[in-house]
C-alpha cells in the first residue's frame, strides 16, 4: 500500500480481524428473526401502520441478508470456509434471489479495480452527481418494481447491467428451493399470501431503493485517482438509518476497502482504531445519508 494508505500495526489489526462463529450465527439468526417478527406483527395486528413497518423492516433485512452474504463471500462471516459457503449460499443469498459464488467473482473485481475503468461497479457511481429530477426518477423506478424486473430479466438473459450483481445469472436451484420452503412454511401457517405481500413486495421495491442509496453512499462522487482514503466513503448512520437503511455496519465502507478481511461486526472497532491513528481527517466521510443524497442531486 502507498504512503497515504491506512496502515495499522499487526498487533492492532489481528484482534480486529478475528472471525467468530458466534457472531456469524447470531447475525444470521437476527436477520431472519427481525424479518419473521415484522411479518408476524402485521399478521397479528393488521392495519396500515403495521404493514408499513413490516414492509420497511423486511425490505431492510433482505438488504441485511445481502450485507451478511457479502461477508460470507469474503470468507469472514464465520471462521470456517464450509460455514461461510453453506450459510452464505442457502440462508443469505438464495432467499432474496442472489448467488454468492457469482457475486464473489464480480465483487472481487470491484475491490481490485476500485473506481477505475475496470471496476464493474463504476457505472453505479459515475453518473453522480445528477439532477434532483433524475434521482427522483431512479428512486421511483426502484419503488415501483421497475428496477427489480429489469435486473431479473437481465440475469435470465445473461446480460450485465449496472446493479445486476444483486441478481447474478447463476444456478436457480438454491433460489427455488429456499423460496419454495418459505412459501410452503407460510402456507402451512395459513398465511400463504404473506409470501407475496410481505416478502416479494418489499424485495421488488424497498430493497431496490435501499440498495441504490447504499451504492450512492459508498462510491458516488469519490476519488478516481487511487487514493485509498477517498475512493470509498464511510457514512455516519443514525439509529433510524441503521434500522431501515444501513444494517450490520454496512456504512463503514472505507474501512471495509482498507481491510476487506475484517468482519462487518468488527468494522466499528476498525473505524475507532483508524481514528485514533489520525486517519479520520483524511477519509472520505459524510455525517448522514441525507447529506450524501443532497450531494448526489445537484439541481
Amino acid at each position: 500500500m502507498g504512503a497515504t494508505a491506512p496502515i495499522l500495526s499487526k498487533d492492532i489489526i489481528r484482534p480486529i480481524a478475528e472471525r467468530s462463529d458466534f457472531w456469524g450465527a447470531w447475525l444470521t439468526f437476527h436477520v431472519w428473526a427481525v424479518s419473521f417478527g415484522a411479518g408476524a406483527l402485521f399478521v397479528l395486528f393488521p392495519n396500515p401502520l403495521t404493514f408499513i413497518l413490516a414492509f420497511l423492516l423486511i425490505g431492510s433485512r433482505q438488504h441485511g441478508m445481502a450485507i451478511l452474504m457479502h461477508d460470507a463471500a469474503h470468507g469472514v462471516l464465520f471462521k470456517s470456509k464450509a460455514l461461510n459457503e453453506f450459510v452464505g449460499t442457502w440462508f443469505l443469498a438464495a432467499p432474496y434471489g442472489g448467488n454468492m459464488q457469482a457475486y464473489r467473482h464480480y465483487h472481487l473485481k470491484h475491490h481490485k479495480h476500485t473506481q477505475t475503468e475496470l471496476d464493474p461497479d463504476l457505472p453505479l457511481s459515475a453518473k453522480f452527481p445528477t439532477s434532483k429530477a433524475s434521482l427522483k426518477r431512479k428512486l421511483i423506478r426502484d419503488l415501483t418494481g421497475q428496477t427489480f424486473w429489469r435486473l431479473r430479466l437481465a440475469s435470465f438473459k445473461g446480460v450485465e447491467l449496472e446493479g445486476s450483481d444483486a441478481f447474478a445469472k447463476s444456478s436457480r436451484i438454491p433460489i427455488l428451493v429456499t423460496n419454495i420452503i418459505l412459501f410452503a412454511g407460510l402456507a402451512a401457517l395459513g398465511v400463504w399470501w404473506a409470501y407475496f405481500a410481505l416478502w416479494l413486495f418489499p424485495l421488488m421495491t424497498w430493497f431496490m431503493a435501499v440498495l441504490r442509496i447504499r451504492n450512492i453512499a459508498e462510491h458516488a462522487m469519490t476519488a478516481t485517482d487511487g487514493n485509498p482514503f477517498r475512493y470509498a466513503r464511510t457514512t455516519k448512520a443514525s439509529l433510524l438509518a441503521r434500522i431501515f437503511l444501513a444494517p450490520y455496519w454496512v456504512n463503514y465502507h472505507l474501512e471495509h476497502h482498507a481491510y476487506m478481511y475484517v468482519p462487518c461486526y468488527r468494522l466499528p472497532m476498525l473505524h475507532n482504531a483508524m481514528q485514533e491513528a489520525g486517519y479520520l481527517s483524511k477519509m472520505e466521510y459524510e455525517t448522514s445519508y441525507t447529506n450524501v443524497l443532497k450531494l448526489a442531486s445537484t439541481g
